[in-house]
């Protein structure tokens, strides 16, 4: 079986303070730390047989946190970076919308338009880091369990063309909490969704041929 794991990254003072963040690199602050170091002692239970992070440092150190348990490599792709913001990075969300009201309220509504006008379009970001998981995927084995460690507003896109939405309706996906994360399977008719924005590891769905709704946590 095929699984995916998107793993945000720990918290930071820029997420604290709703901060546009984007390429920026900042680092996880005392609490992020903690978040990961947490995380990774639940997501070590799923026996993951690869890792892969974006090469930020948010991300790149929340990896490590369950690379030094479960003794595998980070491979580091810069395809799985989150959103560049264009003019909106290093500015609060009220500093974005004084300055680039519809542009910005557009952008976070849904739309495709580039973020802070010279940034990037979500389509080209779920674009870059489907790419980096797949070249992943091809590189190991038919059974395989691939922790992705990357950023919320890219997991979100991941998800939206994994799971073959609309971009338009990619917002109807929930967000990440930092350190949480969400499992993709690969079935019969492509990926489905098995956990989002979960800080467990997933259980099993008793009662699903019966009639049981997906158990999407």
């Amino acid at each position: 079986m095929q699984r995916i794991v998107l793993w945000r990254h720990g918290q930071t003072d820029w997420n604290i303070i709703n901060r546009f963040q984007g390429h920026s690199d900042i680092p996880l602050n005392e609490v992020g730390v903690y978040q990961a170091q947490r995380a990774a002692q639940l997501l070590a239970g799923m026996k993951p047989t690869a890792i892969i992070s974006s090469d930020l440092s948010r991300a790149r150190d929340t990896a490590q946190s369950l690379a030094d348990l479960v003794h595998l490599p980070v491979s580091i792709d810069i395809d799985l970076r989150e959103t560049n913001g264009g003019m909106w990075e290093g500015k609060t969300g009220k500093e974005n919308r004084a300055v680039d009201f519809a542009n910005f309220v557009r952008w976070i509504d849904g739309d495709d338009n580039p973020a802070g006008t010279i940034g990037e379009r979500r389509t080209e970001v779920a674009d870059r880091a489907v790419g980096a998981i797949n070249r992943a995927l091809a590189a190991g084995d038919e059974d395989q369990l691939l922790i992705v460690a990357t950023h919320g507003g890219t997991a979100r896109c991941v998800l939206g063309k994994l799971l073959q939405l609309p971009q338009s309706h990619w917002g109807v996906l929930g967000g990440l909490s930092n350190a949480a994360w969400s499992v993709l399977a690969l079935g019969p008719r492509g990926w489905h969704l098995v956990e989002h924005n979960a800080g467990s590891i997933p259980e099993p769905i008793f009662g699903e041929e019966s009639g049981a709704e997906p158990n999407l946590r």
